[in-house]
């Protein structure tokens, strides 16, 4: 099936931006592995998340993963309004499914590589008693290892489903833009905001050297 052209628009205008976001973002630990990323967050705990440390990136990331999983106000391609269920009108069935069967995983990986990039990832970033306290030292590291396991897992879990929340959020409450609309956000906001950013945290990670 070949792209619509709406969601080709979509990508050229906004999708790119993600690359940018990224970058500006991998600058400030000066490393590309997630498990550094995170470690720089957690230094200074919960003021130390880059969601207060690059605010403006936060904003163009969650705008570009919006355009990327399709959802309103960026949901073009699909254009409910127009058409039922858009492009997938002609589907039904396993094949009319399969479309949410991508597109929800699609969002859960872009609320994963928020949490992750800006939100402190598996750190609990809130001062708590270790675990060690509770118990005898000979009989801890066993259960402490399994405990700070799953505990990374849940609030991991639990941070990407709060952005999840929100980008669901902005489905029920924002309107479908047009394509003038989304040309102009894009190329005249976005764009400029996105390497705006870049340059600044580029300029600082420089003069640090």
């Amino acid at each position: 099936m070949e792209e619509p052209y709406e969601a080709k628009v979509s990508r050229t205008v906004l999708e790119k931006r993600l690359e940018q976001c990224c970058s500006h973002r991998l600058q400030l630990p000066n490393s590309l592995s997630t498990v550094d990323i995170i470690e720089a967050q957690s230094r200074y705990g919960f003021w130390g998340w880059n969601l207060w440390r690059q605010p403006i990136g936060f904003i163009a990331f969650f705008i570009s993963s919006l355009a990327e999983c399709e959802r309103l106000p960026f949901d073009l391609p699909e254009a409910e309004e127009e058409l039922v269920a858009g492009h997938q009108t002609e589907y039904s069935g396993i094949k009319f499914g399969l479309f949410y069967v991508a597109s929800h995983p699609n969002l859960l990986v872009s609320s994963l590589f928020v949490t992750v990039l800006y939100l402190g990832g598996w750190n609990f970033s809130i001062p708590a008693i270790p675990i060690s306290e509770h118990f005898e030292r000979d009989s801890i590291n066993g259960i402490s290892e399994v405990f700070d396991i799953t505990m990374g897992i849940l609030i991991l879990l639990a941070k990407a489903y709060l952005f999840l929340f929100l980008s669901i959020t902005t489905r029920w409450t924002l309107p479908r833009m047009r394509m003038d609309q989304l040309l102009d956000l894009g190329w005249k906001f976005h764009l400029p905001i996105a390497l705006g950013n870049l340059l600044l945290t580029a300029s600082f990670q420089l003069l640090l050297l």
